[in-house]
């Protein structure tokens, strides 16, 4: 039998116990020692119900740390047997064990959304020359692995042979599969769904997509919101006071009404333990913690990690949102739109993709990629000098300039100039050509602009030309942009948006934004291709790389932030209102005991089901 079997046994158990208890109280013509079967059938009932409680509470008592919402249940039912009050007792007991069991459930339900990621991480691989399976903590970069159909990829790497179909769903939340062949690079995590594939390792076991993942879940699940830090401290200090003003009511009042009189410490002692019982602060303790549980599991879903409830919090009061352009609200994936002059096309192209073919530039790829699709044969014989910030230079046969106007004037080459992102070619000092290139708008920017201006004003900030940038601001919609900034030129910006008061979001991709990435209220880095000092810096990660993330994850924090304030509104005024009641004439009431219980228990289910709507917040 479960945990959760046996509590459920428990409650059930419980609950016959109490009816009998009630039963013995309430039918009329029963004999005088029927009190005592009473008192045994409840005493009963209350051991097996709450014995984990009242063990917990004596363990705490011990260690001299015991004022917490174990001790509140066991001093208020075993206060109410000592007045008589025997089915209530059994009762405080029996619902702060349902309300428990709720609590457990509902967080089972957030942890088991969160769990569904944690166990993307494969233990072993398989080499590809033996086949034989080892730890993955164990292998080098460049090892080639074996994965089969159905298996997790182990490792990020570069696909060597083969071609098929990966499930990313669990790192992306993409749920359409995505297709790789040679020379594709895959994501630990990810499950192939077809075929088999050699891969070639491009990082170590822990630097791995599904292992980065799984670290930042875990630290996101310790770090706070500030209200929660508010209701832990709350909960610390305010247990003692409340325990302190049930001994007064318990205690003063019978001393000046009736030192002698059994009836008038009775009356007031029940007072004391209503009290107790409606005063424990389950609801807060529990729920609010747990909102931001849930939040975190569904933000997973989305492919989304928000590391710690305080970034919910901060979000929903941002009002500045800024875009780094390149690989964020642009593809970085550079193409090649015209060759000038178009009759000389390939021998164009030849001279470029000859020089560029070993750069990882992203014009360079674009040149290179395009060059290849139509065939174009490329000469390796060149030795390449790389010129920081204007191009490349290969000498061979011929000497070749391909990059900027700051380049061929560097070398004294007259050239055409021309608008948007050129390449321009020279040979032997002579001006042959350029290459127009652009780089794609993200096909969801414009809607995520769109979405956010309702929420505060959209910023466009990058270090390209401001004709390019100002094409995209425009292309987009963006209220602002600024260009040719370096990185300390974004951080000025940030500062000077948080000096005039407002609350700033900043999405970026590369290296060089991790500076104002930390800088930012809330910084949100591209975990699919951005490197690891950004994704480390920023309080959200966006797996899929898909802009859309903002705005999803900005939704669900607004609404995690209702259903918090929501339960701490709900639960002290219900709260606040019963125990005011159980000072009046009213709580001699039997029925008094009865409404604490439902005030306690009642509202900590209520306000558990409550944040447990942040599991489910639609996107």
């Amino acid at each position: 039998m479960t945990k959760n079997q046996w509590t459920l046994t428990r409650i059930g158990l419980g609950c016959g116990f109490l009816l009998a208890s009630l039963l013995l109280e309430y039918l009329p013509s029963l004999p005088s020692w029927c009190e005592w079967v009473e008192l045994g059938v409840a005493l009963a009932g209350y051991l097996l119900v709450g014995y984990d409680v009242i063990w917990s509470a004596f363990r705490r008592i011990i260690r001299g740390s015991f004022l917490d919402e174990n001790f509140l249940m066991v001093i208020a039912s075993v206060g109410a047997f000592v007045i008589g009050e025997y089915p209530e007792a059994l009762a405080v007991m029996l619902f702060y064990q349902v309300g428990e069991y709720f609590e457990h459930y509902a967080v089972g339900k957030s942890r088991r959304s969160i769990q569904s990621l944690l166990a993307i991480n494969a233990d072993t691989a398989r080499l590809a020359d033996s086949g034989e399976e080892v730890e993955c903590e164990e292998i080098e970069v460049g090892t080639l692995l074996q994965v089969r159909a159905g298996e997790r990829i182990p490792i990020d790497g570069i696909v060597a042979l083969g071609q098929g179909n990966i499930d990313n769903a669990a790192l992306t939340g993409e749920s359409l599969p995505v297709a790789v062949c040679e020379g594709s690079e895959v994501m630990s995590g990810g499950i192939l769904l077809d075929a088999t594939l050699v891969i070639k390792t491009t990082k170590p076991f822990q630097d791995s997509t599904a292992s980065r993942m799984i670290k930042l879940v875990e630290e996101a699940r310790d770090q706070k919101a500030p209200v929660e830090n508010f209701i832990t401290t709350f909960a610390k200090y305010y247990t003692p006071i409340v325990v302190a003003l049930a001994l007064l009511v318990g205690i003063v009042p019978p001393i000046f009404l009736g030192v002698g009189d059994w009836s008038v410490w009775s009356a007031w002692l029940k007072r004391a333990m209503i009290f107790l019982v409606v005063s424990c602060p389950c609801a807060l303790v529990i729920s609010i913690p747990l909102s931001y549980f849930g939040a975190i599991g569904k933000a997973s879903k989305l492919g989304v990690l928000v590391k710690g409830g305080h970034v919910f919090q901060t979000l929903t009061k941002t009002d500045a949102f800024v875009f780094d352009k390149t690989g964020t609200v642009t593809t970085g994936n550079m193409t090649v739109c015209e060759v000038l002059p178009k009759e000389r096309e390939k021998e164009i192209l030849t001279l470029a993709a000859s020089v560029e073919q070993g750069s990882n530039h992203p014009l360079a790829k674009g040149v290179t990629a395009y060059a290849r699709d139509l065939g174009v044969e490329v000469e390796t014989d060149y030795q390449i000098t790389e010129w920081r910030g204007k191009g490349v230079q290969g000498v061979g046969e011929h000497t070749v300039l391909v990059g900027n106007g700051a380049l061929l004037q560097q070398f004294d080459v007259d050239y055409p100039a021309l608008d948007g992102t050129v390449l321009y070619v020279a040979r032997d000092g002579e001006y042959v050509g350029a290459i127009q290139l652009s780089d794609q708008v993200k096909p969801e920017a414009v809607d995520v602009v769109a979405g956010l201006k309702g929420s505060g004003t959209t910023y466009l900030v990058s270090g390209d030309r401001e004709s390019v940038v100002g094409t995209v601001a425009d292309e987009v919609g963006f209220d602002e942009h600024l260009s040719q900034c370096l990185p300390q030129d974004k951080v000025g910006k940030i500062k000077s948006l948080q000096r005039e008061g407002k609350k700033v979001l900043f999405v970026g991709d590369g290296i060089n934004d991790a500076p104002v990435i930390t800088t930012a209220d809330v910084g949100v880095a591209m975990g699919g291709i951005g490197q690891d000092a950004a994704i480390e810096s920023a309080d959200i990660v966006l797996m899929n790389d898909n802009l859309l993330g903002v705005p999803r994850i900005k939704k669900v924090a607004s609404k995690t932030q209702r259903i918090v304030k929501q339960n701490i509104v709900f639960a002290l005024f219900v709260k606040l209102a019963v125990m005011v009641l159980s000072l009046t004439p009213f709580s001699a009431s039997s029925a008094m005991m009865w409404l604490a219980v439902v005030a306690d228990v009642g509202v900590a289910i209520l306000a558990i089901l409550n944040a447990m709507r942040t599991t489910r917040i639609k996107e």
